[in-house]
């Protein structure tokens, strides 16, 4: 959290003005305008000023309380304890580089998850930085996007991956998953914290210019999360992402991580908890929900899928 001298300071896009507007509402503040603001909000123990730049900056001895509250919630405590870095976005997306075919030049991260359109398991972000000599690597193995790939051959790559490649996992288990998704009501943004966060820990140990990742259904969300704090890089975000060997290691990568979990959990209620969302899926739940009984659904899946409607 950077919070110096009971101050903080970020900078956000102005499509947040009137969601921050609302949150202070809620904490009771007095509204007004002054010049080359979109508004500043007056509470007990706290001024937040949000300047027509995108600056918000907050200050009183309140300031931990709000930020901890609405700004940086530790969206991922149980399964990891570095937070979620930001970073800024710069420009847009350089020619592709003859030498490999991919999307970037490399040295660059690419950033993927598995999990998201499973009822059943973790929601996995994997994160992995290669430079030209380790995607060689990789595409002579025969790394490509994980959905072409069966478990078998995934786990096999995972092994190889993990030796050329500078990579992090994160793996949100299905009760904090739940957990997290009652807050933020909405899986884009829950993804850019998972996915700043590993962007971080892999700058941590390498520093990068470039990551590539999935384009979002709503690219301001994941555009608004990596703006936050003061280390920079250039995001790529574009459709079948995949396609890039760095983007497909970490693929790879979650997936394994999702495969080695959910037959962890499958081994743990011995039963079967089988991949994706289908009607075999539905069956298999009602089942587990007449043995176990509907509370426990929620440290095995994703409540707020429709599969759950139809169970209960």
């Amino acid at each position: 959290m950077s919070i110096q001298n009971n101050t903080y300071t970020s900078k956000f896009l102005p499509v947040e003005v009137e969601k921050f507007k609302n949150i202070f509402a809620k904490e009771g503040a007095k509204f007004s305008t002054p010049q080359y603001m979109h508004f500043q909000a007056r509470g007990e123990g706290y001024t937040a000023s949000f300047y027509t730049s995108g600056k918000l900056v907050i200050q009183g001895t309140k300031v931990v309380e709000i930020v901890s509250k609405h700004f940086e919630p530790d969206i991922l405590e149980a399964e990891q304890s570095a937070q979620g870095a930001l970073f800024n976005v710069q420009g847009s997306m350089p020619a592709k580089n003859p030498a490999m075919g991919d999307i970037a030049p490399y040295p660059h991260i690419g950033i993927d998850e598995s999990g998201k359109g499973d009822f059943f398991g973790p929601l996995v972000i994997a994160g992995a930085f290669l430079d030209e000599s380790a995607a060689k690597t990789l595409q002579k193995a025969g790394v490509t996007d994980s959905k072409k790939l069966d478990d078998k051959k995934i786990l096999e790559l995972e092994s190889l991956i993990k030796e050329v490649a500078t990579f992090d996992v994160i793996a949100i288990s299905p009760v904090k998953y739940n957990e997290l998704y009652g807050r933020f009501k909405n899986l884009n943004r829950l993804l850019a914290w998972g996915h700043s966060t590993v962007l971080e820990n892999i700058l941590t140990k390498k520093p990068c210019n470039i990551a590539i990742s999935d384009k979002f259904a709503d690219e301001s969300v994941i555009q608004s999360a990596l703006k936050e704090r003061g280390k920079s890089i250039r995001l790529i975000q574009q459709t079948k992402a995949e396609s890039d060997t760095a983007v497909a290691a970490a693929s790879i990568l979650a997936r394994a991580e999702f495969v080695k979990r959910i037959s962890n959990l499958s081994s743990e209620y011995g039963t079967n908890l089988p991949k994706g969302a289908s009607n075999l899926v539905l069956e298999q739940g009602q089942k587990f929900a007449a043995k176990y009984g509907r509370g426990e659904l929620k440290n095995v899946a994703k409540l707020h899928f429709k599969t759950y409607e139809k169970i209960i």
